[in-house]
């Protein structure tokens, strides 16, 4: 007869300890464990596990036949439980109130009900671990095809040190690899591309050398408390160990970039967003569309080249704007999509005019004040953290991401100058964790404390953030970040410029551009007839041509004539340019109806009252508090944690 044996067990409700025989099977174990589990839980999802995360886990009831020393299993030995609850059995679809009155901070101080989160980012947890993710998890083709290279900087033979043949090869001409820091510097590159960093990290995580298991070598930040501490005890805030809390942050300069450049198709582009400037003297957001392509000048590097900008209801100021709900995002992510885009980033400008006469405007960013403000940078983590960036070479499938930040301002010779950014994985995630706010000055991020009271406050953990700076005496020096530190350690910069042959995507951009009623342009049907010159050009494949715009293709979109298919087709005329699609085009017979009723009619059709439609006397007034309080909340330069990135 076989000796007992004592199995401990550990789920999320705590630990315990039961006495089993080794010939005992698995599911016989089911009635000693549900009892010391809560009466909800379904006894049919439960399944055991050889460790807390990533181990291998078995449902108990798909091991019958299967005894306890078959595996392995000895005296003193720990298995880990996860289980799923019943639903309400009452009928009624609401889940119960949770209580709240035993939560506390670390403080002492009761968190109450009414008390939310102030940060509307998705959280995600940490163990969310992902099995084989080079495997499973979905890149961009860019990525693959970077993943592919070989990335080596080849070399010419040094004349003055190689002694060998034209065949040969030695330490002088070998080729470099893509993050070595001499050529860096050489060529001034600031940061590595994200292929190069990889190369750098997986070359020290994975040796093949070794035969070992391939490890991913990327691992995102996080600031939070593991909610799903392996320790038993509960849930922060009324429960907190050396397991689940983070350790202290050491904020530095982040080595790598996910985007090195930032395209912009043609000059028109940015001029047009900047006609809304030069028309009424406040500033405007849009979004960029575009596509990610290589970029040669980099190491295995990343461009953003942008299309076109899409600018999204908003209230524009002389010193910001308010983002409204954007009811049509969708369908506008949907358009781009058939146009072979996506969504690149967001573009906003920052001027002041200098009053010269000349167009000249006020340098306000500049190395000695700021470059993108601490209320501008949780704006960019918030998005960024938005669209993460898939990667098949990282624990959790995604590591950092591609959106970019872009702000037109003054440069120091009082000309109009794009600067383009991204804030780093760090800022994102600390962001996210609610560790830092927005200060009033503009190149200062302020450090939150856990005694801060008040209706927006909720139960959080701040860990220690240190920096380090270089003191008086030229040595690094590693200070404390509470309150306050420079913005600089959340920042990466990026480089701008325009091709050298502009070859837009799209040829025609004259369409009115959306959202603009408040400086007199609006976007109506008579204006569709006149660029597709229906009626008067009697050559159809000019018509087809000519809607080569994506402010046009959006507003197609939003009047539903069209079919999927017919939109599609329309989206490749638009983007390609072939006239034998134009052709096929023009023998749908969607296209047909669009341009019956540009025939019949100039006249917009009526359509229900906006939300956002604004009265341009009143918008020049002084008082607009019944304007912006009727709208969405999402103040870019006001109240940034009213902005709903959902």
């Amino acid at each position: 007869m076989s000796k007992p044996i004592l199995l401990r067990f550990e789920s999320k409700e705590g630990q315990f300890r039961i006495t089993v025989s080794p010939t005992d099977e698995f599911p016989s174990l089911l009635p000693a464990i549900t009892e010391r589990l809560p009466k909800e839980v379904d006894s049919a999802s439960i399944t055991l596990s050889n460790r807390p995360f990533g181990g291998d886990e078995r449902r108990i009831v798909s091991l019958k036949g299967v005894a306890l020393g078959q595996v392995g299993l000895s005296h003193g030995d720990k298995l880990y439980l996860k289980f799923k609850e019943h639903g309400p059995l009452n009928g009624d679809s609401h889940p119960p109130p949770q209580q709240h009155t035993s939560s506390n901070r670390l403080n002492g101080a009761p968190v109450l009900p009414s008390e939310t989160a102030t940060v509307s980012i998705p959280v995600s947890s940490p163990t969310a671990l992902i099995k084989n993710p080079w495997e499973t998890v979905r890149q961009s083709p860019l990525d693959d095809k970077l993943d592919r290279q070989d990335g080596k900087i080849s070399r010419g033979k040094d004349h003055k040190m190689c002694r060998h043949g034209p065949k040969g090869m030695c330490d002088y001409c070998m080729p470099l690899e893509p993050f070595d820091p001499k050529y860096l510097d050489e060529k001034k590159i600031k940061h590595l591309s994200f292929h190069s960093y990889l190369r750098k990290i997986n070359s020290a995580t994975n040796k093949p050398e070794l035969k070992s298991s391939f490890i991913p070598p990327l691992s995102e930040p996080y600031y939070r408390v593991r909610p799903d501490c392996p320790s038993g005890h509960p849930q922060f805030p009324e429960g907190i160990c050396t397991k689940c809390q983070p350790s202290a942050i050491t904020l530095q300069a982040q080595q790598f970039r996910n985007v090195d450049h930032v395209e912009f198709s043609s000059f028109d582009t940015v001029n047009q967003f900047l006609n809304f400037w030069r028309s009424s003297g406040c500033q405007r957001v849009g979004y960029l569309y575009g596509r990610y392509e290589e970029y040669a000048e980099v190491p295995l590097g990343t461009k953003a080249v942008v299309d076109s900008i899409y600018e999204p209801p908003q209230l524009d100021e002389a010193d910001g704007c308010s983002l409204f709900d954007w009811e049509n995002e969708k369908g506008v992510d949907e358009v781009a999509r058939m146009c072979g885009m996506e969504r690149l980033g967001v573009v906003f400008t920052d001027l002041i005019d200098a009053g010269a006469g000349d167009g000249s405007v006020v340098c306000k960013r500049h190395m000695d004040s700021y470059f993108l403000s601490s209320l501008e940078i949780a704006f960019a983590a918030r998005l960024q953290a938005r669209y993460p960036r898939p990667t098949k070479w990282s624990e959790t499938g995604r590591f950092g991401s591609n959106f970019v930040t872009c702000v037109v301002s003054g440069d120091q010779a009082g000309q109009i100058a794009v600067t383009a950014f991204q804030v780093s994985n760090s800022a994102v995630e600390m962001v996210r964790a609610d560790i830092v706010e927005p200060s009033a000055e503009p190149g200062v991020m302020l450090v939150r404390s856990e005694d801060d009271e008040g209706p927006q406050s909720r139960s959080r953990y701040i860990p220690e953030v240190f920096y380090r700076k270089i003191n008086e005496y030229g040595a690094s020096v590693q200070e404390n970040a509470k309150p306050s530190f420079p913005v600089e350690y959340l920042l990466v910069t990026l480089t701008h410029g325009f091709p050298n042959e502009a070859k837009p995507t799209f040829t025609n951009s004259k369409f009115a551009i959306e959202n603009r009623e408040v400086i007199g342009e609006g976007q109506e049907l008579s204006m569709i007839k006149k660029q597709l010159g229906v009626g008067t050009n009697d050559d159809p494949s000019q018509g087809v041509r000519a809607a080569s715009d994506f402010h046009l293709l959006c507003f197609l979109h939003g009047m539903g004539i069209l079919s999927k298919d017919e939109e599609a087709l329309l989206c490749r005329v638009a983007t390609t340019h072939d006239l034998a699609d134009g052709f096929q085009l023009l023998s749908t017979p969607g296209w047909a109806t669009l341009l019956a009723i540009l025939q019949e009619t100039g006249e917009r059709p009526p359509k229900r009252a906006s939300p956002f439609s604004i009265d341009p006397s009143s918008y020049l007034q002084h008082d607009r508090t019944e304007h912006i309080d009727t709208m969405a909340e999402g103040r870019l330069a006001k109240k940034m944690k009213g902005a709903s990135l959902k």
